[in-house]
């Protein structure tokens, strides 16, 4: 798989993520997506283990919709490659949206993409 061809299966892979934040089916979605041993790192600084993340997600606020920005890909090697973009989530009424520098690592195992660690860095306004 060239390039171009990863950063297009990688990029659908967090849409889906963030679709599946918007229709409250995350935990599903990431308990599926992650690897055994995935962390996701948090923008108030929490860590979060696979396990915890899908337990978290079951009853969390849906977000209403999102953007994702300037997407870009680091091949890491054969199987692993980094996402880094600037995503944008919305929820319902005056929230502020929460804006994001997203970085995610995913590693191929038995022939499809996981998601090995997700981070989040608040993106100074």
């Amino acid at each position: 798989m060239d390039h171009d061809d990863t950063k297009s299966v990688i990029l659908d892979l967090e849409r889906r993520g963030w679709d599946s934040l918007c229709d409250s089916t995350g935990a599903e979605y990431y308990g599926d997506l992650m690897t055994e041993d995935g962390l996701m790192v948090l923008a108030d600084g929490s860590v979060m283990d696979r396990a915890t993340v899908v337990e978290s997600l079951e009853n969390a606020a849906p977000w209403s919709s999102y953007d994702i920005d300037d997407p870009r890909l680091a091949a890491v090697g054969d199987d692993s490659a980094a996402l880094v973009y600037v995503g944008t989530g919305y929820r319902e009424g005056d929230q502020p949206a929460f804006v994001g520098i997203m970085s995610s690592v995913y590693v191929r195992q038995d022939g499809r993409w996981r998601l090995a660690l997700y981070q989040q860095t608040p993106a100074s306004t």
